[in-house]
């Protein structure tokens, strides 16, 4: 209901109310005066009739008295009067006439208490009001009623009855509420037709605000607000007009901007205060999201961060994020549906191993499977997970595919997804430069941990490693055969045929150490032209076996420089940790001990510690 309305009825409210106190009050007022006129009208007659009668039985003319009445009723405009009289002068004068004796209770009550009686009576039709006065004995005055009648002072000697009519006090009561009411409508009529003139721009402005507040909450700051005053209520429009515009013009400007900050088209008719509220979110959670990333200590740390990311604030259960290594040769799946390391579930397995296959990662674009399904031959879902959408995303590091990033989704919440790929490519744009630091750092840190000619890891990495090392061999309960290997009369390799053939001696050593021991096991140039090896959970036999094996390759190994094809030899000892020590450096001495002891037997040989090779027992 409009302002102006509720105002409306309000005031009807009131008046109608004061209306309604008012006819009652005058009505009261109008009958209290009428009551009280009459009584004061009928006592004036009866004294009157008092003094006639008294006049009369002095001047012997009282049996004229009903003629006076019937005179006196015309004059006075008294319906009727009527003298009765008492018990004391009926038995001095005797009963009168028959109107004289008492009619009711009411007259006989007057008779005895000499107390005035009045009360109004509904007689035909007609409203009668009723007085009954007494005539009370007294000395006073002259001539006195104990003159005549022989009775004590007090005496009631009578009472006079009249009646008048108060129809015409009614009609006239009636006739001046009904033009008080006439008046007072009136005015409360043309006070409400003021007030509504007065409050209509006021309620108009209010309903236009209002709408205009509802559309803008919808999105829609065009609304446009009529001035109808040129006083508070149109400097109101004015003001809320100028909001509204200056409202419009920045969300717009601002909506726009962040659109383009996140590659976002608007959707027609979306609310437009809503779209800038999510997006500027977006913005700001992807900052926090950064801010954290930036603190974390590893890549792996990154990439488990942005898997909780995509669960959570994108509420995506099934998507993958693999790594392209820097040779470009193969990728490894770093997270795959929120399991760490997790198989190549929705691609061709290829991909890991030729990542031309994956089309995002030999494009560097982003492939948009949604809205153009089958684009990527190399999006292979399994069949027992039915029909999937994806969209593939790539993390540019250097130029070039670092990562990539898959959503996946069924066809019938494809449209969502869509809806969260600009927000989903704000998190991966701040998430690129981070991870090209933590690669490059790691690449930075790796190269002080290897050898840079031979790309084994160097003495520096051992030391960092050792005590990873002892730990895992200890919590596991296993051994890890230290194995120490020197080439023989290397030295006249350099010498004879300068150094450039010695470091082809050494990354041709390098090459076949690496061939000969798994992944798991560590190959370290110790220095110079020897090298450590550690075989994790080998011991006895079979590391001798694979030492043994060694020297044989390296024996037949046959390496060309300058016209000239060299062979060299290699001296290795071995010892147990922790059987021989359970202290590693101890044990590496013992290896060394061990080589010592190859060299010194004839070079090109394996042996393998034993305590009767330690004669100091000094611990190293």
């Amino acid at each position: 209901m409009k302002l102006h309305a509720k105002v409306t009825l309000f005031f009807i409210g009131i008046a109608v109310g004061l209306l309604a106190v008012l006819v009652a009050i005058s009505l009261y007022a109008f009958r209290s005066f009428s009551i009280a006129t009459a009584t004061e009208h009928i006592r004036t007659a009866g004294e009157i009739v008092r003094v006639h009668l008294t006049e009369s039985m002095i001047n012997g003319v009282i049996d004229k008295r009903e003629r006076f009445l019937h005179r006196l009723v015309e004059v006075q405009s008294l319906k009727s009067a009527r003298v009765i009289r008492s018990p004391e002068v009926s038995k001095q004068f005797g009963n009168g006439l028959t109107v004289e004796a008492a009619a009711d209770d009411i007259e006989k009550t007057v008779l005895q208490d000499g107390k005035p009686r009045f009360e109004v009576i509904d007689v035909e039709n007609d409203t009668v009001f009723r007085g009954t006065i007494p005539y009370i004995a007294t000395s006073l005055g002259n001539p006195n009623c104990l003159q005549c009648h022989q009775v004590p002072e007090g005496t009631v000697l009578g009472a006079v009855s009249m009646t008048m009519s108060l129809s015409a006090l009614k009609e006239k009561a009636l006739f001046t509420v009904a033009g008080i009411a006439t008046a007072v409508t009136l005015f409360a009529l043309g006070l409400i037709l003021l007030l509504r003139r007065q409050l209509k721009p006021i309620s108009d402005t209010a309903w236009a605000v209002e709408e205009a507040v509802q559309r803008a909450l919808r999105g829609d700051f065009k609304a446009h607000v009529e001035k109808k005053t040129n006083d508070e209520i149109g400097q109101i429009a004015t003001d809320m007009n100028r909001l509204l515009t200056f409202l419009d013009e920045g969300l717009t400007r601002i909506g726009s901007n962040v659109a383009r900050l996140i590659n976002r088209t608007p959707t027609p008719g979306e609310n437009l205060l809503t779209a800038t509220i999510d997006m500027v979110d977006g913005l700001t959670k992807a900052a926090h999201f950064k801010q954290a990333i930036e603190e974390d200590e590893s890549k792996d740390e990154i990439y488990e961060r942005l898997s909780t990311t995509l669960k959570t604030e994108f509420s995506l259960g099934e998507y993958s994020i693999y790594e392209v290594h820097p040779n470009k040769r193969q990728m490894q799946s770093v997270m795959v549906d929120g399991e760490t390391g997790g198989s190549c579930r929705w691609c061709d397995p290829q991909v890991l191993v030729r990542p031309e296959a994956c089309r995002v990662a030999r494009t560097g674009h982003v492939v948009d499977g949604v809205s153009t399904p089958d684009i990527c031959y190399s999006f292979r879902p399994p069949a027992e997970a039915g029909e999937r959408r994806h969209v593939c995303f790539p993390v540019m590091q250097s130029g070039s595919v670092g990562s990539i990033v898959q959503l996946l989704t069924t066809p019938e919440r494809a449209a969502c997804l869509s809806n969260k790929i600009p927000f989903v490519n704000v998190y991966l744009r701040e998430t690129a430069p981070v991870l090209e630091t933590k690669r490059l750092m790691e690449s930075l840190r790796d190269s002080t941990l290897r050898d840079p000619m031979t790309g084994l890891h160097n003495r520096r990495f051992l030391e960092e490693y050792v005590e990873t090392l002892v730990a895992s061999v200890q919590r596991k309960r296993v051994h890890a055969t230290i194995m120490m290997l020197d080439l023989d009369y290397f030295k006249m390799v350099n010498d004879t045929y300068g150094h450039d053939a010695g470091d082809a001696v050494l990354k041709a050593l390098s090459s076949i150490l690496r061939q000969a021991v798994r992944a798991s096991d560590l190959v370290i140039r110790y220095g110079g032209e020897e090298f450590m090896i550690i075989l994790l959970d080998t011991q006895g036999e079979a590391a001798e076996k694979v030492a043994e094996g060694i020297r044989l390759a390296v024996e037949n190994m046959k390496v060309q420089v300058t016209g000239v094809v060299l062979q060299k030899t290699i001296s290795i000892g071995l010892s147990d940790f922790p059987t021989d020590s359970d202290t590693f450096w101890q044990a590496v001495k013992f290896a060394d001990i061990a080589l010592y002891q190859a060299k010194s037997s004839g070079r090109n040989r394996v042996i393998r510690f034993n305590t009767s090779m330690w004669s100091d027992q000094k611990e190293y």
